[in-house]
This record gives structure tokens, sequence and C-alpha cells, in this order.
């Protein structure tokens, strides 16, 4: 009996090491998409924000040291959610890869 045990057993475990290999197996597909995702939305909106500045400074030139600097530190923000879209894909493909 307990050879039959240990026999149904076995197929049990490969199939839980072969799903795991999988699972591994997209890890980096699953994090360059996100990457991808992640920075080509990040230009797209810093390329709305930069064109709504130079907009409202082409409209008044008088507020062009009002409008430049809050611009920069928005800018700045959106590049820090893709640098930690890539710190976590870069985690995700050197911990799990």
């Amino acid at each position: 009996m307990a050879a039959v045990a240990l026999a149904e057993e076995a197929p049990a475990a490969a199939a839980a090491a072969t799903a795991a290999s999988d699972f591994k197996m997209w890890i980096p597909l699953a994090a360059g998409f996100g990457l991808a995702i992640s920075a080509g939305l990040g230009a797209l909106s810093q390329a709305k924000g930069l064109s709504t500045a130079l907009d409202g400074i082409a409209r008044n030139p008088a507020a062009s040291g009002k409008i430049v600097t809050p611009m920069i530190i928005g800018l700045a923000m959106i590049e820090s959610l893709v640098i930690y879209s890539l710190v976590i894909s870069l985690m995700l493909v050197l911990k799990l890869g």
C-alpha cells in the first residue's frame, strides 16, 4: 500500500515543478510588457505636460518663472514612476528568473 501512495505522489510533484517553471518562464515577458507600457504612458504624459506648460508660457511670457519650476517637478515625478517600474521589473527578472 505504501508503494501505491508513493507512486501517486510522484506525478503530483512533477506537475507542481512544471507549473513553477511555466510561471517563471512568463516573468521576463510580463516585466518587459509592463516596462514598455509604463515608459510609453510616461512619455505621453511628459509630452502633454510639457506642451501645456509651453502653451502657458507662449500665452503669458511674464509668467514663465512661475510655470517652469512646477513643470520640472512634474516631469521628475512622472519619470520617477517609470524608474520605479524599471526597478520592479528588474527585481522580478533577477529574483525569480
